[in-house]
């Protein structure tokens, strides 16, 4: 297996591989921000969709954020690892703090990312929900049970990357994942890329600008 070149590169490949899962018309692409919106570009331009932008928050555990207890979404969109929270006696004063934290993070990414546009209507809508890949899948949990909240008639998880453990989950929550590489040895998602530099707010918007979705 090949690792990508970079975002752009993975996201054409997973527009290639969506083709078989999206008819014409009525689709939403949603990048998760940051990594997964050069990726989710890629695909609304070749599935000729409007792109936006679902802020997601991992949820890490105090002294070792790396490990994610649970997600949350905009719209109020939430996962909770209680089997890990349990084993490992974080207490609930301790979550709610970090709760409240990536509260903050999310609303500032959000007022960056929207301003005072609208959140599209989805009622009836194909939702694409992109991320530059998974590991845990905590943060993508998120995205579905805020997009599920809106009404779609259906809910793809699109990724370029992610351990078969980890799709297999979420294929309880979705009604379609798609992912072109799936590694048995996988560790990370940034060793399936030979450039994964940390994408910025300003290529968010930059993003955003190009499918014409910033005013």
């Amino acid at each position: 297996m090949q690792p990508y070149k970079d975002r752009r590169e993975a996201g054409a490949v997973l527009a290639e591989a969506l083709r078989k899962q999206v008819g014409s018309g009525g689709v939403w692409v949603f990048g998760l921000p940051r990594g997964g919106v050069p990726v989710a570009l890629e695909v609304a331009k070749a599935l000729q969709a409007p792109l936006d932008v679902l802020v997601v928050r991992k949820l890490g555990v105090p002294g070792h954020e790396e490990l994610a207890l649970g997600a949350i979404a905009a719209g109020g969109g939430e996962v909770l690892n209680e089997g890990l929270i349990r084993q490992l006696g974080i207490s609930p004063a301790a979550v709610q703090a970090v709760r409240a934290r990536e509260r903050e993070e999310l609303a500032r990414r959000e007022q960056a990312y929207r301003g005072a546009r609208p959140f599209p209507e989805l009622k009836g809508q194909t939702v694409i929900l992109v991320d530059d890949g998974l590991a845990t899948g905590a943060t993508m949990k998120a995205a579905i049970a805020a997009v599920r909240a809106l009404g779609p008639s259906r809910v793809v998880v699109a990724v370029p990357v992610a351990p078969q453990n980890t799709l297999q989950e979420l294929a309880h929550l979705a009604d379609a994942v798609v992912c072109p590489l799936v590694p048995a040895g996988f560790e990370a998602v940034g060793q399936w890329y030979l450039e994964f530099p940390q994408t910025s707010d300003a290529e968010v918007l930059q993003a955003l600008a190009e499918s014409g979705r910033r005013e």
